[in-house]
């Protein structure tokens, strides 16, 4: 178990508790004027961040750079973090959810320069929630968007699954913990919160409650579940002609089992396999 699931799950999934998507934390004051924030300023914020974890946390003595990493995970885990979330979870999250809608990726406007249509809102709310009340709408308008899209769970649930298949793993992110209002699409190339966690150890999006697990006289050493791992978890034995998993790498997204035409992958729960347990 997570310290989120210990501290907003009551010892179960956290992301999969109604409350954690209720309108009384969605009406709190403080968290709609962080939100606010978050969609207007914030990508000017990410980028100044981005841009000092990748050219100046570096070069800092590496116990000062573990100081400064700490301190800025706390930060997030405190307002605005992501968890690495499977297909399955994400299709109870549509059951619990009244409304979901499709959103420009924030990450990708600032890493690629453009807006790419490929993150989802999620609301208790029967419209678009918080996210659409308190969104100025010019954040909506670009050359590839022309607002909010508005899905059926059935759609949403399409529309991840094809995701996957181009390798993009999927996390639930709060605004003002423990809130969660949106479901994000990531890739280490485009995202920020990645990029900084795998590649800087600034913990903004945490490994998921599973871990991928390989049934090896199923494996047919295609090696196709490699090119769809944005965690550099799975590997390949020459002398075996089979794949492998490095579980400490492991996130627990599952994306890998999208290019496994054996189905030779499945997930465990972490809390399962001693050597992960504690490994978030």
């Amino acid at each position: 178990m997570c310290e989120f699931c210990a501290k907003h799950g009551d010892g179960k999934k956290w992301y999969l508790q109604a409350k954690n998507y209720s309108d009384d934390l969605a009406a709190d004051v403080h968290r709609r004027k962080e939100t606010q924030w978050w969609f207007n300023y914030f990508e000017d914020g990410l980028g100044r961040d981005l841009e000092r974890m990748e050219k100046v946390l570096p070069k800092l003595p590496r116990p000062v750079r573990h100081l400064v990493a700490s301190f800025l995970t706390l930060r997030h885990k405190k307002g605005h973090f992501g968890q690495v979330v499977p297909i399955e979870d994400i299709e109870s999250i549509f059951q619990i959810v009244n409304s979901i809608v499709r959103v420009p990726c924030v990450c990708r406007r600032l890493t690629v320069g453009r807006e790419v249509h490929c993150c989802l809102g999620v609301s208790a709310s029967p419209d678009a929630g918080m996210i659409g009340e308190v969104v100025d709408p010019s954040y909506w308008r670009g050359p590839d968007t022309d607002g909010m899209d508005k899905l059926t769970p059935a759609e949403a649930l399409s529309f991840m699954r094809e995701l996957e298949k181009d390798g993009l793993m999927h996390s639930v992110w709060t605004f003002g913990t423990p809130f969660i209002g949106g479901i994000c699409n990531c890739d280490r190339s485009d995202c920020a919160a990645m990029r900084a966690t795998v590649g800087h150890g600034v913990k903004m999006m945490f490994k998921g409650e599973y871990v991928a697990v390989l049934d090896r006289d199923s494996c047919t050493g295609c090696r196709a579940c490699m090119r769809l791992c944005q965690f550099g978890a799975m590997g390949f034995s020459w002398a075996d002609r089979k794949a492998y998993i490095d579980t400490l790498k492991c996130y627990g997204c599952g994306v890998c089992r999208a290019g496994c035409s054996s189905g030779a992958i499945s997930l465990r729960e972490r809390s399962g396999i001693p050597l992960v347990a504690r490994s978030w």
